[in-house]
């Protein structure tokens, strides 16, 4: 069996199989032929941590990524990356667009990097010439399966200009505010998000054409929300809910499936239909049961938050029913450098009064409350509900030697950086550094 494992940057669920009115035909039709999952959720929603996660099998502090790997973050051993680990079980391994889990691509474990040089390309540009590079990949002849990580630098800002979309007929997603503004950004998110689709498109169309549909796993999915206040590096569902569709290699055609799904699922479910075991260092579950007959593989999920542009370490989890996260930092601060720049954004920095909704432990009914908008953990008669996530938490955190657990505080690695919490853009160079 091949696997095409395509992503996009900062997309969360805002593509048309889970109902936004957005320009993706490509993405709608892949989840038609296959399966498409509503409730997958990352585990870390920063860009470098989420990807360690889903290809390195164990959740980012385990794996030793808990900031991002342009700033001088690492990975303990990549050796356990997934393409390392396919390459040594006999599949021809290839690398086209955007990784995000080693300064050093070539560490990876890839046999091939197919990467188009970005220079004097546009971001769309740049995405279609890594799409065709994937696609010549594709329908090369070959006496083996593969492993193809096609990544696309969309829809991470800056998005593309807008020349299609009318602003006066489009909402920003929630919690953006419906201004004049806004509608115009989302738009441009619009734009991004339909070259992300045609890229999909392209590439799935060329396994079509070498007849190969039978034989590939072809899997899109994203590392986390985007980019807009209250989404990306949070750990409401803004932040950490994610697109997850799998389709082709016998899998089920056209079914949804409802209950509960981590990225970090998905390195032992591939290893299982390529039909190669589990490496010992994988933390995932088998989702197997859940693709193939509906039946719930697990009863919460985890994710976090440790350093993004600058420090804000959380912790949460989420059951079908409720949410819990904890902040390790000072709530008071609003830590505008891990928002990324953007029009939404300035209506917050232009508003010094205003202070974003946080405290120290949240506890959410997601389903009464799905915009985890009113914090129970005050509330007596949510006591029990609170102690009881409270201590699957503390376990979690324990079994997996969260550096948290223990000291409260996870300090710079050494040559790594990262903002001061209390500035307002990533992009200032007023930096700490390890």
């Amino acid at each position: 069996m091949n696997i095409i494992y395509m992503h996009t940057h900062d997309s969360g669920r805002y593509t048309s199989p889970y109902g936004y009115n957005l320009p993706t035909p490509n993405i709608m039709k892949l989840a038609e032929d296959g399966v498409l999952f509503r409730n997958a959720y990352s585990a870390a929603p920063t860009c470098s941590p989420s990807r360690a996660a889903l290809l390195c099998g164990m959740y980012a502090h385990t794996a030793g990524m808990t900031g991002l790997a342009h700033r001088g973050f690492s990975c303990y051993d990549l050796r356990c990356h997934m393409a390392s680990y396919f390459t040594k079980n006999g599949f021809e391994t290839a690398l086209s667009g955007i990784q995000h889990e080693a300064n050093d691509t070539s560490r990876l474990g890839y046999e091939k990097i197919l990467t188009r040089p970005r220079r004097g390309l546009t971001s769309s540009e740049w995405d279609f010439a890594n799409a065709d590079a994937a696609v010549s990949f594709i329908e090369q002849p070959r006496d083996k399966p593969f492993f193809l990580s096609f990544g696309m630098f969309n829809t991470h800002r800056e998005y593309p200009e807008n020349d299609r979309f009318n602003p006066d007929y489009v909402i920003p997603p929630f919690p953006v505010a419906d201004t004049p503004e806004n509608r115009a950004d989302w738009c441009c998110y619009m734009k991004s998000v339909a070259v992300a689709d045609e890229c999909v498109g392209r590439v799935v169309a060329a396994v079509d054409r070498a007849g190969l549909r039978e034989d590939t796993l072809i899997m899109y999915t994203t590392d986390h929300g985007p980019a807009f206040p209250g989404m990306k590096c949070t750990l409401y569902d803004t932040g950490i809910g994610v697109s997850l569709v799998m389709s082709g290699a016998g899998l089920p055609r056209g079914v949804c499936r409802n209950e509960l799904i981590s990225q970090v699922d998905i390195y032992p479910t591939l290893c299982r239909l390529a039909g190669i075991d589990i490496p010992a260092w994988c933390v995932g579950v088998d989702a197997r049961p859940l693709i193939f007959d509906g039946k719930p593989i697990r009863g919460e999920v985890f994710a976090e938050v440790t350093y993004h542009a600058a420090y804000q370490p959380m912790r949460a989890i989420r059951t079908k029913k409720y949410k819990y996260i904890r902040a390790f930092y000072d709530t008071e601060i609003q830590c505008y450098p891990n928002i990324d720049d953007s029009t939404p954004k300035n209506y917050l920095v232009n508003s010094p009064e205003f202070r974003w909704p946080m405290s120290p432990r949240m506890l959410f009914d997601v389903e009464c409350d799905p915009v985890e908008r009113v914090n129970l953990a005050r509330d007596p008669a949510y006591s029990v509900i609170l102690a009881e996530l409270s201590a699957k938490l503390d376990c979690f955190m324990r079994e997996t030697n969260d550096p948290l657990y223990a000291s409260r505080s996870v300090p710079l690695p050494s040559g790594a950086f990262a903002n001061r919490m209390d500035g307002i853009s990533p992009n200032e160079d007023d930096f700490i550094r390890g």
